[in-house]
């Protein structure tokens, strides 16, 4: 057998995405990216307006606009069903903010929204073994870990990911949902006007580490992150089985 350094790729020609936030920065640059590897596109928005986008040639990409919002995730059981992989990637920044308004929005949009959506999509049926699996990518962004000069975004990202951690312990089968996690450094978009990194760039990244096997996916110019995640998710999954439990 022929010696690889890297396991074949991951296959992204036909299969059905889905990402959230998709009319944000980041949300658009994954759906042009992910058309440009063949795959089938949903955009899950919660903008009243229908998401439009343009590939390099100015040609309009072929999408699925499906309109929803947080706290009726339940309504998007019909539509996951037909979904390959889901992006869970939408989200909010109040900034300064520390109003009860201003927890409440935070929490919900960046935390608990995403969570709902999480145990929806590994709820659904297993595929039989052989055959290519669901995966769910969970953007819980470099403030899991750092600075991001905004507290409660800090804090609603930071719980997402504590949640994630502890569900990756229990989710088990004999071909079961692959849960990948992005943590992704300051790029530019409304949520962040001042990210040094272009949300194209951060797209491309985060295709290309998933492809390549990846479950963990950081992108950041930031080397203290590239070393430090990695520990915090060993610790978190160390701690996680010495002090908890799975449900009977």
């Amino acid at each position: 057998m022929p010696f690889t350094f890297w396991p074949a790729l991951l296959p992204l020609r036909g299969r059905t995405v889905a990402v959230t936030g998709a009319s944000g920065a980041l949300g658009t640059s994954l759906l042009r990216a992910l058309h440009g590897h063949g795959a089938e596109l949903i955009a899950l928005s919660t903008a009243s307006e229908p998401v439009v986008i343009r590939g390099g040639d100015g040609r309009v990409i072929p999408l699925r606009n499906v309109v929803w919002c947080c706290g009726q995730e339940q309504q998007l059981e019909a539509t996951l069903r037909d979904v390959d992989i889901l992006v869970i990637n939408h989200g909010v920044n109040v900034y300064g903010d520390r109003s009860a308004a201003a927890i409440e929005r935070s929490l919900e949009v960046n935390a608990l929204s995403a969570w709902r959506l999480l145990e929806l999509f590994l709820g659904l049926s297993e595929r039989q073994a052989g055959t290519p699996c669901r995966e769910v990518w969970v953007n819980t962004s470099e403030a899991e870990l750092l600075p991001a000069l905004s507290p409660l975004y800090e804090i609603s990202k930071r719980l997402l990911g504590q949640l994630l951690s502890l569900r990756a312990l229990d989710h088990r089968g004999e071909n079961p949902c692959r849960i990948r996690r992005l943590v992704l450094g300051p790029f530019s978009s409304s949520l962040n006007p001042y990210g040094v990194m272009g949300p194209d760039f951060v797209a491309g990244q985060v295709i290309a580490q998933a492809r390549r096997g990846f479950g963990l996916i950081i992108v950041t110019p930031n080397p203290i992150t590239v070393v430090l995640v990695p520990l915090q998710m060993w610790l978190r999954h160390l701690y996680g089985r010495l002090f908890s439990r799975a449900a009977n």
